[in-house]
């Protein structure tokens, strides 16, 4: 770290490999911040940091707490840590309630549930101490209503929202900000593909007849934008979908 990049904000993005993670990252460091890009695929986060001012990689597994504690640990180097966005995240299967593999319920609440727990306790102390501290947690529409066929990812997302919405709660009165940021239908590369995992045409259909569907530029101009605002300015929640999406269960497709 330089004398030049000493005072600069110092931003943590999970889940930063690809889609929504790499566009926030990409979103953050445009507006000035250090960002710490962490996920499990090492490459892909060092190929990005290698494009961006002031950014490293830090492979990591938000699953796992041994490693998000030596994480946390490894940021004491930057005169503070100012922002975490718990990006990391994802859906698996979309089979009804009755034939759903437990193993996908466990998995997806480990990483949308537990990973959001993991990074914000092990990085709470430090986003207090800098004063100034922001906790992003991205959840989804699927937080806030059910659909058929989504009861693993609803219910983990539930969970999420309801980190969010208890620590908010936990924290008022401390120098930190609660936002989240549930994105209703975005398109991305992976996202769709690994639910199905790896059907390509089962992933089109999610998005077939949709007049412009949220891109992963979307959602990390929102997150960017709520992060940004003056600190006693808080986005509690931000719902942000495409025109052609009313509900999780009524989009618009053309003919």
């Amino acid at each position: 770290m330089t004398a030049d990049s000493a005072d600069i904000r110092t931003a943590v993005v999970t889940g930063a490999s690809s889609g929504i993670g790499a566009a926030t990252a990409r979103a953050l460091a445009s507006a000035g911040y250090r960002v710490v890009l962490t996920a499990r695929r090492k490459d892909r986060i060092e190929a990005l940091a290698d494009t961006l001012p002031h950014a490293e990689a830090y492979a990591l597994d938000v699953t796992d707490r041994a490693a998000v504690d030596a994480f946390a640990r490894s940021l004491d180097r930057f005169p503070s840590v100012d922002v975490l966005v718990n990006n990391a995240g994802g859906a698996l299967g979309a089979e009804p309630v009755a034939t759903g593999d437990p193993a996908d319920w466990r998995a997806m609440y480990e990483v949308n549930v537990l990973g959001v727990l993991h990074m914000t306790q092990a990085l709470l102390p430090a986003l207090t101490a800098s004063g100034d501290g922001t906790v992003v947690v991205l959840s989804s529409t699927a937080g806030h209503a059910t659909y058929e066929g989504g009861g693993g990812y609803v219910a983990a997302k539930h969970g999420a929202h309801v980190i969010a919405e208890t620590l908010r709660l936990e924290l008022c009165g401390e120098p930190v900000r609660v936002i989240e940021v549930a994105p209703g239908m975005v398109r991305t590369e992976e996202f769709a593909t690994t639910r199905f995992r790896g059907d390509s045409d089962k992933a089109a259909k999610v998005y077939a007849g949709v007049d412009a569907p949220l891109t992963a530029e979307d959602v990390a101009d929102t997150v960017a934008w709520a992060i940004t605002r003056p600190p006693h300015v808080n986005i509690d929640l931000l719902v942000v979908r495409p025109r052609a999406q009313a509900s999780n269960t009524k989009v618009h497709r053309s003919s």
